[in-house]
């Protein structure tokens, strides 16, 4: 039974990813993505048909370029469909069926969406935010609370303050999406795994950008969008933060 519900959610990710794509590229440019709005080849404009919209599998079979005017389809749509997918069995494997597992699959589902628009606009649209970030605080104060409940506040606030200060003392370096990201990240994760979750996206993002620094490449002109490796640091610390931190207390002591 769990190897059926674990590739269903695997599946629903893999569909769920293909839309959080085009959520993430329209919400910051004020598009539609509900209704009416088919999806379209962003260079020809070419409404997709259903062969084309089969999640990772299409882009394989297109070559990786638009069957109308043959431009090149960036692999990032296949790339977060194939996140989407195995985050969604992920957690279901490491949760179970519980609420829990809704506010994880709110939380990625959110990780996945700001992901795309701060790589796509630099972007991360307090549209997204509120969406997820309202029902992740109700089900946190009422069927899914941590434990002690009160963390989930304290968490937000750290995070929210920490990414706060970071901003005045970098005078604009940190964007608001990322301040306000982050209070939505500490009421999932508490304050402990929030800190822990943050310095993993600042060393994942200065291994990224140090070299593009050296080089040259970055800089106030030419910023880095920060908003891809938070994403990242919550999401180690979401499923493995318990782990790391006994490893590291165990080296400590």
């Amino acid at each position: 039974m769990d190897g059926l519900w674990f590739t269903y959610f695997v599946i629903t990710g893999l569909v769920m990813g293909s839309f959080y794509n085009v959520v993430g590229l329209r919400v910051p440019a004020g598009e539609s993505f509900t209704g009416k709005a088919r999806s379209k080849c962003p260079s020809c404009g070419k409404t997709l048909g259903a062969p084309e919209l089969i999640p990772v599998l299409s882009w394989f079979l297109l070559r990786g370029r638009c069957k109308g005017c043959g431009k090149r389809i960036s692999p990032m749509y296949p790339l977060m469909e194939l996140v989407t997918g195995v985050l969604f069995g992920l957690a279901f494997l490491h949760i179970g069926l519980s609420m829990e597992l809704v506010v994880a699959l709110l939380f990625l589902s959110m990780l996945v969406i700001i992901t795309v628009s701060d790589l796509s606009t630099m972007l991360i649209p307090d549209k997204v935010l509120l969406f997820f970030g309202i029902p992740i605080l109700l089900l946190r104060m009422s069927v899914a609370p941590l434990d002690p409940w009160w963390t989930a506040f304290a968490g937000a606030g750290l995070g929210f303050g920490i990414l706060l200060l970071l901003a005045v003392a970098s005078r604009g370096g940190m964007g608001g999406g990322d301040i306000k990201l982050y209070l939505v990240i500490g009421f999932v994760l508490g304050p402990i795994e929030t800190v822990l979750s943050l310095f993993l996206a600042a060393l994942v993002g200065l291994v990224y950008g140090l070299p593009r620094i050296v080089k040259r490449q970055t800089g106030r002109g030419n910023p880095i969008p920060f908003g891809p490796f938070i994403a990242l640091g919550a999401v180690i610390a979401y499923f493995m933060g318990g782990a790391i931190l006994d490893w590291y207390v165990g080296l400590l002591f």
